[in-house]
């Protein structure tokens, strides 16, 4: 059988919007939150652990209810983002988990404020959920009263949540127009990126040219929108919450300590010369007397190799299988489930992603395939992420998700085992040099520049604190990307509005660190595969294994790594410069 993009199902996962059968998922919610309710007075200091159990198991129950619904809600969404049911779905979804989780919020706090001694009676007897109770208890200090908390849940709903729907809409529903062998075209965002790695300089001048062009339309919009995000994470988080810093939330939530987190930052601008270096080499074979900003991503050789959906599956699949048979069989899984959306069409939400809702059920995985190596890699990374979902399966709705600094730990793995794959097989020095060059920029793209977006969130959050303007926003990023490529590239002006192209410091701030941290942590493991071969499988399975399950820091330091060390860090750039010597030296 030849596979095709296809639009995925979301049959297994729910009824549809309207059905009886929708209604009644509602109604049986409503009626098990009832009964947990009713619990509230069997919880005291001396609670028995077998009550305890229970009223855990129940409250379990409800979060893998709400989980469905949240996925199908965003899911169905992300298929068309102009779909006016879709939204309302999407609206009614939020209210009313914002209105469950305030109805349940009596055990969250109530466990947070337990006394020590009992709260490690009742977690020795808690099973696979004890690392979700301690991370509850890391939070404590930043609690506030049952009623506060309240208030905020619903007050985000119908604020800041709602704030983010906008710029999603806004910029999902963006139209870009490209003149392309003489025809205009009009493209979507991920149609646009399509162009950005072109062999034709031009092209790619004129794609970024436009993406800017459009997004300046509403670009003091989007930093208006922006700034209502941020002042809202300060009053929030820091003045009601009293945390430290703006980054120290997620730092907590991720459960990394903020001392590994600015290591990794100070290691991460300490190597801005290694890619300084390669900009330089690329420049050198480009025949450019210096690298404009416009051909970052310029392929190093003109490779027109286009690659049929189909021949890309079995490309994927046959790294994976390689190194891992039961890799191999998850990631086909969510193909057989019908659960990729890998079609090109209008509406459609720009960019990839895996969802993976609960255990036991196939993630649902979007691409936006066009036929290039670089979608064959996405392919290859987010079928990673779903192969992690289900290795995973094994824990408890509320340890089965792994943190954000781990959950990168399989996608850019499997990208690894595709790139090796591909050099192993090809013997054309074109494609070969072609293939490092995508390597090295897929690194810079996921370590350094990720890297750079939350060091320009940290200086954006306090300058908005301090009344900054959006043309201060835009003069801070510009300074941002002269650090970040010395003289090395040449800047244009447009570029001063990359950041309010990126969604994620809208949707979760300080977020971007976690690919860095993920990509640096596989480039790690990644090498010590490389020394032990397929004797490394069974460690590396037992990572993914963990899920949620246990702190980042202790599944690091399972592995062998130390992640409050800068050399444990420092290792994966020194990867990264011998795979650029061999490029250089080489030259492929």
């Amino acid at each position: 059988m030849t596979r095709t993009p296809q639009r995925w199902k979301l049959d297994d996962l729910l009824a549809p919007a309207g059905t009886p059968e929708m209604e009644q998922y509602f109604t049986d919610i409503e009626s098990r939150l009832t009964e947990l309710e009713t619990l509230r007075e069997r919880l005291a200091p001396d609670i028995a652990e077998d009550t305890f159990r229970d009223i855990l198991a129940r409250y379990e129950r409800l979060y893998a209810d709400a989980g469905r619904l949240m996925a199908y809600a965003y899911l169905w969404f992300s298929e068309d983002v102009a779909d006016q049911d879709a939204l309302t779905f999407r609206g009614r979804v939020e209210q009313f988990t914002a209105e469950m989780q305030n109805r349940t919020l009596f055990l969250e706090l109530w466990w947070k404020a337990l006394d020590d001694t009992n709260a490690a009676r009742l977690m020795a007897h808690s099973g696979d959920l004890r690392y979700f109770l301690e991370s509850l208890r890391r939070f404590k200090p930043h609690t506030l009263s049952e009623a506060e908390e309240k208030i905020i849940n619903i007050k985000n709903v119908n604020g800041i949540q709602a704030v983010k729907t906008v710029y999603d809409m806004l910029t999902n529903a963006f139209k870009f127009h490209l003149t392309v062998d003489g025809e205009e075209k009009e493209l979507t965002r991920g149609q646009l990126a399509f162009y950005f790695t072109s062999p034709n300089p031009d092209l790619r001048a004129a794609a970024y040219q436009e993406l800017y062009r459009v997004y300046a339309t509403q670009a003091d919009v989007l930093a208006y929108i922006y700034a209502a995000r941020v002042r809202d994470w300060q009053a929030e988080n820091l003045k009601l919450r009293a945390f430290a810093s703006p980054i120290s939330v997620r730092n907590l939530e991720n459960d990394i300590p903020d001392a590994v987190v600015e290591t990794l930052l100070e290691v991460i601008r300490h190597n801005t010369t290694l890619f300084q270096r390669f900009f330089r080499f690329k420049a050198q074979v480009l025949g450019l007397p210096r690298l404009r900003r416009y051909d970052l991503y310029a392929p190093l050789a003109e490779v027109e190799k286009t690659y049929p959906f189909d021949t890309a599956v079995r490309m994927v699949d046959a790294a994976y299988r390689a190194f891992s048979p039961t890799l191999a069989d998850g990631a086909m899984r969510v193909l057989e489930a019908g659960h990729l959306d890998s079609e090109i069409r209008p509406r459609k939400m720009g960019g990839a992603f895996c969802y993976g809702p609960l255990p036991g059920l196939t993630p649902w995985v979007q691409v936006n395939f066009q036929g290039k190596i670089q979608d064959v890699s996405t392919l290859a990374h987010e079928l990673g992420h779903a192969v992690h979902s289900i290795m995973a399966a094994g824990h408890s709705p509320l340890t089965f998700h792994s943190s954000l600094p781990m959950a990168e730990t399989a996608s850019v793995f499997g990208e690894m085992l595709l790139n090796d794959r591909l050099l192993a097989e090809e013997t054309d020095p074109t494609v070969r040099r072609a293939l490092i060059g995508t390597l090295l920029d897929d690194a810079y793209a996921t370590i350094l520049r990720q890297g750079y977006f939350v060091i320009f969130e940290k200086q954006a959050h306090q300058m908005i604190v301090d009344g900054a303007k959006p043309d201060d926003l835009y003069a801070a990023y510009l300074d941002n990307l002269r650090e970040q490529f010395g003289d090395a590239v040449e800047l244009s002006d447009d570029f001063r509005y990359e950041w309010v192209t990126i969604p994620h410091i809208y949707d979760r701030p300080f977020y971007c660190y976690a690919y860095a941290f993920g990509n640096l942590l596989v480039l790690a493991l990644y090498r010590k595969y490389k020394e032990l071969g397929k004797a490394f499988e069974p460690d590396y399975l037992r990572i993914l294994a963990y899920g949620g399950s246990a702190s980042p820091q202790h599944i690091i330091g399972e592995a062998g790594f130390d992640m409050t060390s800068p050399a444990f860090w420092q290792g994966g750039f020194d990867l990264l410069a011998e795979m650029l010597d061999e490029l250089v030296i080489r030259n492929l």
